[in-house]
């Protein structure tokens, strides 16, 4: 078995954590979003989980309706798994961070909940904070 690598050297979060699901075995994510992401878990306090990191443009084009160019192909954005009390005390904590988007999905199975974040420019100024 071989040994799981930091990601940008932070203390919570590997590089395997973040690599498209397709198996393309790409990886873009960007040391500023990981860095941003590390202090929030510090603060958090507990573990997070990742439920989608980076995707690249053709497979985000066939799970997202962001199409080729959405999120999570910028290597800032991912999406936390958490539901009930620890995804209300997560978002709590949002709100104190410089993240652009926020994206709540708590319906349906607790393992299929999530939060998106991510620190994208928009230009169609879409909302800070939205639900799935």
């Amino acid at each position: 078995m071989s040994e799981r690598v930091k990601i940008f050297g932070v203390d919570n979060f590997y590089e395997d954590e973040f690599i498209c699901s397709c198996g393309c075995g790409q990886n873009e994510m960007k040391k500023e979003f990981i860095e941003l992401l590390q202090d929030l878990r510090d603060t958090y306090m507990k573990p997070m989980s990742i439920s989608s990191g980076y995707r690249c443009p053709v497979h985000n084009s066939k799970v997202s309706s962001t199409g080729l160019t959405g999120p999570h192909t910028t290597g800032l954005a991912c999406d936390i798994q958490v539901s009930g009390k620890d995804a209300h005390h997560l978002l709590c904590l949002l709100t104190s961070y410089d993240f652009t988007g926020i994206g709540i999905n708590q319906r349906g199975p607790h393992d299929q909940r999530f939060i998106h974040i991510d620190l994208i420019e928009d230009p169609a100024k879409r909302p800070w904070v939205w639900s799935y």
